[in-house]
């Protein structure tokens, strides 16, 4: 990691904090460094807030506290300090960085969903927009070592060509929250270049596992399949989703904070943009209806659900959805070439651990 400061000790600021790739990503740096780890999220009621706040009490005991330790408003727990605060609040960012100075910056906060940004768009022009605005101007004014942010596969919106590589244009979504993305990578290659900022966006693809978010299929099919509901499988089932493992995903997180690109000078005496978009996926697309007859199956095997539950009766194909994607497969050779890593978790190993999970938070 970047260290900018002799005189104390470093920190990593996490946006994003209580969300689920935020809270598994503090989760492993409290565990795995030394270093003093800030979280900053607004704990919206954009799904259940009851899992933001079991995931800051896991945060807490990682940093050495207890569960009750926790608080959804703020807390301090050894290196750990979660701060409650919204990216589009300026004064707030800037108070922020002002106090913290951090080496490292990961903002994974976002209004994050498709479907919802075609009903809520301004939520996404505050929290997308504004809110990462607001973050490269507190990195401008204090200067840090490396800024990742979260893009997503969604920027490649109907990209017929398979597996979507870093290098394929991607000029055409399909959702205003992908075209928030595409925007955050634009404003920060922009950034870079004017100010010097080290920055570098990852493409995350279909992120799953215990403890994550309940508007994603597998843990809405998941819901409605106990609750015995019918579950939708849209365009007639006929999709494929590049599932990727929330561990592969922090590991990934990890290995890119830790090397920060490097800023040159062009020929023109100014700085060069030290810019660059990594995929983050599994390689490894799984058709919607292999998705849903694994996961009924791993239900039925962790006793979740039933032996004798009548799937037949509980599913409904229907058409495809607006800003939705027949296909994302990721292209990771760039991810294992610069890094030596790829995501490699089984879709049955990590659906198994989220219905283990899943099991006892529902207490079945």
């Amino acid at each position: 990691m970047s260290n900018r400061k002799e005189s104390a000790q470093a920190s990593i600021l996490v946006t994003g904090a209580a969300g689920f790739i935020g809270a598994f990503l503090c989760r492993r740096l409290l565990k795995a460094t030394d270093t003093r780890v800030v979280g900053f999220d607004n704990v919206n009621d954009y799904y259940d807030v009851g899992i933001k706040e079991d995931r800051l009490q896991m945060l807490a005991e990682a940093a050495g506290g207890k569960a009750e330790d926790a608080d959804a408003d703020g807390f301090s727990c050894g290196r750990f300090e979660f701060v409650r605060g919204d990216l589009a609040d300026e004064t707030a960012v800037e108070e922020l960085f002002d106090r913290v100075r951090p080496d490292v910056v990961v903002n994974l906060a976002a209004q994050a969903g498709v479907r919802y940004s075609i009903e809520n768009p301004r939520a996404y022009v505050d929290s997308n927009l504004v809110g990462f605005f607001n973050v490269l101007e507190a990195c401008r004014r204090h200067p840090v070592g490396h800024f990742v942010y979260a893009s997503s596969s969604s920027v490649y919106g109907g990209n017929e060509k398979v597996p979507f590589s870093e290098d394929d244009r991607v000029d055409s979504p399909v959702s205003l929250y992908a075209a928030t993305k595409k925007s955050n990578e634009l404003m920060a290659h922009a950034y870079s270049k004017l100010y010097s900022i080290p920055s570098t966006g990852l493409r995350f693809f279909t992120v799953y596992g215990p403890m994550g978010r309940p508007d994603m299929a597998y843990f809405g099919f998941t819901e409605k399949l106990a609750r015995g509901e019918t579950i939708k499988i849209f365009n007639m089932g006929d999709c494929m989703r590049d599932f990727t493992y929330i561990d592969d995903v922090v590991e990934g997180v990890v290995r890119i904070m830790a090397n920060p690109p490097e800023v040159k000078v062009g020929h023109d005496g100014l700085p060069l943009a030290a810019h660059r978009v990594y995929n983050v996926g599994n390689s490894h697309p799984e058709s919607l209806l292999d998705f849903v007859e694994t996961l009924q199956r791993v239900l039925v095997e962790e006793e979740v659900l039933p032996e004798d539950y009548d799937f037949e009766a509980h599913r409904e194909l229907v058409p495809m959805q607006p800003g939705d994607v027949p296909a994302t497969y990721a292209d990771t050779s760039a991810l294992e070439r610069d890094f030596g890593f790829r995501p490699s978790t089984r879709f049955e190993d990590g659906l198994r651990e989220f219905a283990r999970w899943y099991k006892g938070y529902r207490k079945l």
